[in-house]
């Protein structure tokens, strides 16, 4: 067996191959750039090597840097984990002639599926079903209108070398197909160091699953069921399961299959991962082939019980797979949510800065039988940079059943604390509740379809309102009895707490009596019981409401709570009833008109501005282009006005809420 590994990586994945190899006795180097010196990754390796700058084109891209630190630690094989320089074909050649183990696929089969055109036509050649499409490389915006006009809108707009949901645009007319072209191309170079495009049929409504493949090098190519990741946002994956709650026995089988005879046609040995687009009626059709370990490999591996990571190194080695088809197994249900640094509230922008609180649930073992598993590379204090990727961890559940999965995912992401960014696990918290997502009626157009303006929060049924009520009059209480055991105070007797109590919530006034209170446990006028579990300086409150179990996020404000739960977020106040009367007289402070700026809606890079002052312009209009984590946004103007003034150049970095534009 391998003695030392190096993983070409950074972040959640390079955490995750060193925890697979400290369990397998194997030395572990982590290379990193100056962004990195402080990385989880970095301080969990028994070594670690520093290969550059920031940016990713000058560190973790560059193949002489990364050998330059395989020959200084003597590391005998090397890791690649996703992105980067993975699926590089002349980085797994250049280890090869180094006489350094690559942990991946033959430099061939990277070669074959790494093109998404080259491995469009091997699939087809090998009796898999594909999309139709354009498998020629294009030129510029107006011959990709000439493509996309002959196939039919829409279309999908790809990086011939892409990945990750970079380099693709689905374009439904001409001007779109122009812009998605322009952007595509730019993305790619920027992510992959390749520009080529191609472009599809984009097949509406329709489902992503995928199969994940194991071979080894004697002729042994496994499926190991698939993976429903049909909840996308930009062609990026949000929230993945296993195994899908659409396809039957007799479609896993034949898409299965189709998997293996496509890596055995290219010679593939290690993990790998074929995906489909599947329609209504279960029709599936190849979509492209990752030669690489997949971001959402952890379902697999919990309904399967098969370490992927080990399975990859043992291949390297030159094993023999040591089951076979018959042995893979489905054992319940797993889900991941992907918790990204991004502010769901401004249209899923990037966000940068510093952990100031991260806390994820334990691992392991949680009620009703279930299994929480969180594949992470940050910790409390460390900083979200612009520079990379910006997912900060996959949180998955695993139980015996779907419903049992959703249940236990839903009191995780109750329990999981992040400040000091924007972050999306409201927006996931509000899927794991969406009907349609419980009911597994999901295409890869749900997050369109079901938030078409955005996420603007969830907002929680009365019953549910008054429930939070309840809980923040318990925080109050708690507080109450805290202040009155002060020692030293003027009056000669405590102050018994009122008995009648208004709590201000979500826009309702509940109003709740208290008929006891035993230690933690408060009896209400109506009958209902609460145990609650919180003291004063804890940010997470455990109750009992009637037999329910509930977590839930606090944090004190000037008059009362902030409440976080299930995705929403409520601010609760509760007052005796004669302040109550007078809180109802206090007039509304109300935020400042911005509708005639043009704000930066996260931090990042003013690249492009595609107006001047006294330029006139159109609703819909782009107005101006921010990079950020690698990916172009273009903000466009929301009604027809006139440049007034420009407060911005190209170049310039800019900050959440700095004002670029101003308009008459």
């Amino acid at each position: 067996m391998f003695k030392k590994i190096l993983i070409a990586n950074r972040g959640e994945i390079a955490c995750r191959v060193i925890k697979t190899a400290r369990r397998m006795g194997i030395g572990t180097v982590a290379v990193h750039s100056d962004a990195d010196a402080n990385a989880l990754h970095v301080q969990m390796a028994d070594e670690a090597v520093h290969i550059g700058p920031a940016a990713a084109a000058q560190s973790y891209l560059v193949i002489d840097k990364i050998l330059d630190a395989v020959r200084e630690t003597g590391a005998d094989a090397v890791h690649p984990g996703y992105g980067f320089l993975s699926e590089n074909k002349a980085f797994a050649e250049a280890l090869e002639q180094a006489g350094v183990a690559f942990i991946g696929p033959p430099s061939g089969a990277i070669e074959a599926m790494g093109d998404k055109i080259t491995s469009k036509k091997l699939a087809d050649k090998a009796g898999v079903s594909t999309v139709p499409g354009h498998m020629g490389l294009i030129a510029d915006a107006a011959e990709a209108v000439r493509i996309a006009a002959g196939i039919g809108y829409p279309v999908m707009i790809k990086a011939s070398a892409g990945g990750g949901g970079k380099g693709m645009r689905i374009a439904w007319n001409d001007e779109e197909t122009r812009e998605g072209f322009r952007a595509s191309k730019s993305e790619a170079a920027a992510s992959f160091g390749d520009d080529r495009i191609f472009i599809e049929k984009f097949v509406t409504a329709p489902r992503h699953i995928e199969i994940q493949v194991l071979a080894d090098r004697h002729g042994s190519c496994l499926y190991l069921n698939e993976r429903e990741c049909s909840i996308q946002r930009r062609n990026q994956k949000v929230v993945e399961e296993a195994p899908s709650p659409f396809l039957d026995a007799a479609t896993r089988k034949a898409m299965g299959e189709q998997a293996c005879a496509l890596a055995c046609a290219v010679g593939y040995a290690s993990a790998g991962t074929v995906e489909f687009i599947v329609d209504g009626d279960r029709n599936f059709y190849f979509l492209e082939m990752n030669t690489r370990l997949q971001v959402e490999h952890p379902v697999t591996e919990l309904i399967t019980g098969i370490d992927l990571v080990e399975q990859m190194i043992r291949v390297a080695q030159g094993e023999a797979l040591s089951f076979g088809q018959k042995d893979v197994r489905i054992d319940g249900w797993a889900i991941e949510n992907r918790l990204y640094a991004e502010d769901p509230y401004r249209g899923f922008l990037p966000s940068t800065g510093r952990l100031t609180r991260y806390r994820p649930p334990p691992e392991g073992e949680a009620p009703g039988g279930a299994v929480l598993r969180n594949d992470t590379g940050v910790y409390e204090g460390a900083e979200i940079s612009v520079h990379y990727d910006p997912m900060i961890a996959k949180l998955c559940a695993w139980a015996p059943t779907r419903a049992a999965a959703i249940e236990a995912m839903r009191d995780a992401l109750d329990a999981f604390e992040v400040e000091g960014i924007g972050h999306n696990l409201p927006f996931v918290a509000a899927v794991m509740d969406h009907p349609r997502f419980v009911a597994g009626e999901i295409t890869t157009a749900f997050i369109e379809e079901e938030y078409p303006r955005g996420f603007g929060g969830v907002t929680l049924e009365a019953s549910a309102l008054t429930m939070l009520a309840r809980v923040a009059l318990g925080l109050s209480a708690v507080e109450f009895d805290r202040k009155s055991a002060i020692t030293g105070q003027l009056r000669a007797a405590p102050r018994p707490m009122a008995r009648h109590w208004e709590v201000a919530i979500g826009g309702q006034h509940a109003k709740l009596g208290i008929v006891q209170r035993e230690g933690g446990r408060i009896t209400f006028e109506d009958g209902c019981a609460m145990v609650l579990d919180w003291m004063p300086g804890r940010s997470l409150a455990r109750a009992q409401i009637d037999g329910r179990s509930l977590t839930v996020k606090v944090a004190p404000t000037g008059q009362g709570w902030r409440l976080r739960w299930r995705g929403a977020e409520v601010t609760a106040c509760p007052r005796g009833l004669r302040a109550a009367e007078l809180a109802r007289l206090m007039p509304e402070k109300l935020p400042p008109d911005t509708s005639r700026m043009l704000l930066c809606p996260m931090p990042g890079l003013l690249s492009r501005l595609e107006v001047a002052e006294g330029d006139a312009v159109e609703e819909g209009q782009a107005l101006a282009v921010v990079e950020a984590m690698k990916m172009e946004n273009t903000l466009r103007a929301e009604r027809r006005g006139i440049v007034r003034k420009v407060n911005c150049a190209p170049g310039d970095s800019l900050a959440v809420d700095e004002v670029i534009l101003e308009f008459e």
